[in-house]
């Protein structure tokens, strides 16, 4: 065993001493045997240079396919623009879509205002399903002090709605200072008369006619109803409600502040209780109906 360690360490020593031998390398004239260039060099320095070079070759080849456009010439990479590229079109095209969606309100607005669209009508087969229950079938039981409690209260506000002469005398004489804007020009057809629940006046005019309010305030409700179609009510000062009813198109969203004369809907013909297109006014003033030709000019 120790013969053979010995020999392998001879073998090694005999390689490494090889590596080490010095050579020398001479460049000379073919003609004259002039020394025009020498180097020494050994077996070790050569390995060393060449793996040196290779490692810095190694280097800058992935140094250029990675960060300089000449990678495009190598069969299998992409444009190194092409995802900017690709990310530039798609931001303008988002910008596109935006901007034709903006136009395309905008011309749905512009044919609202001009009166081209109409309400879309409902499906045939769509039905007023709460017309169709029958809510007197349900039956509940109450005790005799319950029944008694809601009749009482029941009584007490059933006439809520009707006009109090006094109130509305008190109420003419507190708001004679106000000037009410008139909310169309047209036809009065039917006259505020509370004892047949109608607590308003109806005027007829033009189809597309502009609507207006009748003074300053604060769009309090917009909405739809089968009954009136499309309403919006406003609030004024000196608790004062006025409501717009049967319009074919608002104009005004809740929370909105008008100023007297200001459109803010356009005459129409919507809700089951219109025969044709005209304004239903109501005008309110401290919670109780009154008559609107008594505080405006028609």
């Amino acid at each position: 065993m120790t013969g053979l360690k010995d020999e392998g360490k001879k073998m090694r020593q005999r390689l490494l001493e090889r590596l080490r031998d010095k050579y020398r390398l001479v460049i000379l004239n073919e003609e004259t045997f002039e020394e025009r260039f020498s180097l020494k060099l050994s077996r070790l320095n050569v390995f060393i240079v060449l793996g040196v070079l290779s490692i810095i070759i190694v280097f800058i080849t992935s140094y250029i396919i990675a960060f300089t456009p000449l990678r495009e010439f190598i069969p299998g990479y992409t444009d190194v623009h092409l995802q900017r590229n690709l990310y530039e079109l798609q931001l303008k095209a988002d910008s596109i879509e935006k901007a034709f969606a903006s136009k395309d309100k905008y011309i749905e607005n512009l044919k609202t205002i001009l009166g081209e669209n109409t309400i879309p009508e409902q499906p045939q087969n769509v039905q007023d399903t709460a017309k169709k229950k029958n809510y007197r079938a349900i039956t509940d039981k109450r005790s005799i002090a319950d029944s008694m409690l809601r009749s009482d209260y029941e009584n007490q506000n059933k006439y809520n709605l009707f006009v109090d002469e006094s109130a509305d005398k008190k109420t003419k004489t507190g708001i004679t200072n106000l000037y009410f804007f008139t909310p169309i020009k047209g036809m009065l057809t039917s006259k505020f008369d509370p004892v047949q629940e109608h607590y308003g006046i109806d005027i007829v005019a033009k189809r597309n006619e502009a609507i207006k309010s009748v003074q300053d305030g604060t769009v309090i409700f917009t909405g739809w109803t089968v009954e009136t179609g499309y309403v919006i009510a406003i609030q004024h000062p000196g608790n004062i409600v006025s409501v717009y009813k049967h319009n074919s198109i608002l104009l005004k969203r809740e929370g909105n502040f008008v100023r007297a004369g200001e459109t803010i809907a356009i005459i129409g013909e919507s809700g089951e209780l219109s025969t044709g297109p005209h304004l239903h006014l109501e005008l309110w003033i401290n919670g109780n109906p009154v008559n609107p030709t008594d505080y405006m000019s028609l």
